[in-house]
């Protein structure tokens, strides 16, 4: 299996990133990528450790989604051999408009 992201989620990855340097520090930051690291481990080992997420069930692909820590989700899919990120985001924000951003 492979790890590819979209262009959405990196975006996102990057915007949370950003806050998590600018409100907590570098440390904290690079605390947070190492949790992100070993979560995209995790599923490359076992892709279907995600819970099917019922914010996409009206959709053909089969979302999955994972908590990060207490705040942030990743939600992703499978597709063949490839784990494809979809979408990285604050658990704190409205989650159904936030689904809808994904492509």
């Amino acid at each position: 299996m492979k790890v590819e992201w979209t262009r959405h989620a990196e975006i996102q990855m990057s915007q949370v990133v950003d806050y998590i340097r600018d409100q907590f520090g570098y440390k904290r930051k690079k605390q947070f990528i190492r949790e992100v690291d070993q979560t995209v481990r995790i599923l490359l080992r076992s892709p279907n450790a995600g819970f099917i997420d019922p914010l996409f069930d009206m959709r053909p692909i089969t979302y999955r989604s994972v908590i990060i820590n207490s705040l942030n989700k990743m939600v992703y899919y499978i597709d063949g051999d490839t784990i494809y990120i979809a979408a990285f985001w604050d658990t704190r924000r409205e989650p159904n408009a936030q689904a809808a951003q994904v492509k």
